[in-house]
């Protein structure tokens, strides 16, 4: 079978989840070979979760470069890969450097691009939510080899454990005139909740949180359910959390298992981010609120009684296994 190429997100020590659902995604098309972009050493620490969730080749295209420069190094990497490979997909997720990455990739081979795909089947048609959630569509590229960037929660991780062949690719120079220098890193404030993108629990708080402090009862609950928070981009503009946690069309764009909106009206550019959830539940006061129609359960009431009740009530399940 063609090898599909899928990039590897990570840290430097750890794979991010999104990856393991793009290796669950690439098996759809054929063969997933996992290209790893990293500082020497890189693809050595990583090569066996990638070969237990299903990849069949590891590419490590390796330099000191590659923590140098701003996803150009990404870019080259791959376009290095599907030429050697004759890779028949690139499979990338649609995160923020994804979506960037995908597009430049895509202009470089001149070949098809497809975003923020929420389902794939082995033919290689995609499907798509569109227009801030108004339409769902399949599409499929034409012309070249596909490009498409995967949004995250999308398909299930699953090991598929086998033996990963592995290969060395040697990255070109990067043109420092031509290219975005990374001088600095800052990592962002972090706890034990999850990554927004990766959580099986989201639970977000919009305008109706009525303040920055209002926000502890999302995040009372979230911690609860063992959950990520998240904000609608009204609670965002307010001041009221950091733009990082913003969920929507202009945000993140997430798929958990669960996602509970507490005092979020249901925008469209809100729900265009989070509408693929598996199971929605949204708390409103307002009973005209357009999330509730889209919710699978709607509570109309005041959030800052529910939302305790819901939290006390998960804390003593918990509690009791």
């Amino acid at each position: 079978m063609p090898d599909v190429l899928v990039l590897v997100d990570h840290d430097g020590h750890h794979v991010n989840k999104s990856t393991y659902e793009l290796l669950a995604a690439a098996r759809r098309l054929g063969d997933p070979a996992a290209l790893v972009v990293g500082t020497p050493g890189t693809a050595a620490r990583l090569g066996e979760s990638l070969a237990r969730h299903g990849a069949t080749g590891v590419l490590a295209a390796e330099s000191a470069e590659a923590a140098e420069f701003l996803l150009t190094p990404a870019v080259d990497a791959l376009e290095l890969a599907v030429r050697e490979t004759a890779a028949s997909a690139v499979l990338v997720s649609a995160t923020t450097d994804g979506r960037e990455v995908a597009a430049r990739l895509a202009a470089r081979l001149d070949a098809g691009l497809l975003i923020d795909a929420v389902d794939l089947d082995a033919s290689g048609v995609v499907t798509q939510i569109v227009f801030g959630g108004s339409y769902t569509v399949r599409s499929q590229v034409t012309h070249g080899i596909p490009v498409i960037t995967v949004r995250p929660g999308s398909f299930e991780p699953a090991e598929h454990p086998g033996t990963a062949v592995e290969r060395t690719l040697t990255l070109p120079a990067v043109d420092p005139a031509a290219s975005a220098r990374v001088t600095d890193r800052r990592a962002a404030p972090a706890g034990d909740r999850p990554g927004l993108t990766e959580a099986a629990v989201v639970v977000s708080g919009g305008r109706g949180v009525a303040g920055a402090e209002g926000f502890e009862v999302v995040e009372e609950l979230a911690d609860a359910m063992g959950g990520a928070v998240g904000a609608s981009r009204a609670a965002v503009d307010a001041g009221y959390y950091p733009h990082q946690f913003q969920v929507g069309q202009t945000g993140a764009s997430v798929s958990p298992r669960l996602y509970v909106a507490l005092g979020i009206s249901g925008a469209i550019q809100h729900l265009a981010g989070m509408q693929t959830s598996k199971t929605i539940v949204a708390v409103n006061k307002d009973p005209e609120a357009p999330i509730l129609d889209l919710a699978d359960y709607a509570v109309v009431g005041d959030l800052f009684a529910v939302a305790p009740q819901l939290t006390r009530e998960v804390a003593a399940r918990r509690a009791v296994g």
